[in-house]
């Protein structure tokens, strides 16, 4: 199961001025090892939303960095938002092209930590005919990695837009994805928390996917 917390900034300048705060070298395992890639997000539906509706999603991810440069499937369902804190059944599969199978990409994913029967209830009466692309974004992540009490968490830190459907309204991303690698969820809020109190950024209950819906659907 994915556990992350997402926390909302005004501008990238308030947001990456946390990784010159006094406390960032506390937290961060290495302040001078950090990932920085570009990701470009293509989201798969029936032409009636039939994944969306049962609380599923279907993403396509490229990745692009100086040092890589493939793609990821991902499914999510189920799980629940409270206060920022987003906890999904989710499961991924590397791939060298973006020709996303479903039957290829369960057979890949039943090796994941995360129930076989949820995934196929996801994408179940789900043809590969049926999907096509229902809304994309793109934005830029620099990753550290954190400890914390007795967690390691990732800190993602987002900059990029949200277009909608007509080119003209647009949302910008600026995000701080707090995501449990090993630990207690304890661990994560209390970091979280404390970011909070120190930068007064917000939770953000809403995901890039439903907020790039979201836009979409106003035209």
């Amino acid at each position: 199961m994915e556990t992350e917390i997402k926390l909302g900034f005004k501008d990238a300048e308030s947001m990456f001025a946390i990784t010159s705060a006094d406390w960032f070298a506390d937290y961060c395992l290495d302040p001078s090892e950090k990932e920085s890639v570009l990701l470009a997000n293509k989201y798969l539906d029936t032409p009636d939303r039939k994944a969306s509706s049962r609380g599923a999603m279907i993403r396509v991810r490229h990745y692009t960095s100086d040092e890589e440069d493939y793609y990821e499937f991902t499914v999510k369902y189920g799980g629940a938002v409270s206060d920022g804190l987003h906890q999904r059944y989710e499961w991924n599969v590397r791939s060298e092209d973006s020709d996303f199978k479903i039957e290829e990409f369960k057979k890949a994913a039943r090796s994941s930590d995360d129930p076989d029967e949820l995934l196929d209830e996801a994408l179940e009466g789900i043809e590969d005919q049926d999907l096509s692309v229902l809304c994309s974004n793109s934005f830029n992540r620099t990753v550290y990695m954190f400890g914390f009490g007795d967690s390691i968490m990732e800190a993602c830190f987002d900059v990029g837009k949200i277009t909608g459907s007509n080119k003209e309204v647009s949302e910008d991303i600026v995000e701080l994805e707090l995501e449990l690698k090993s630990g207690d969820v304890v661990d994560l809020k209390e970091m979280a928390d404390y970011i909070i109190e120190e930068t007064g950024c917000f939770p953000f209950n809403e995901s890039k996917y439903r907020r790039t819906i979201n836009l979409i659907d106003k035209g």
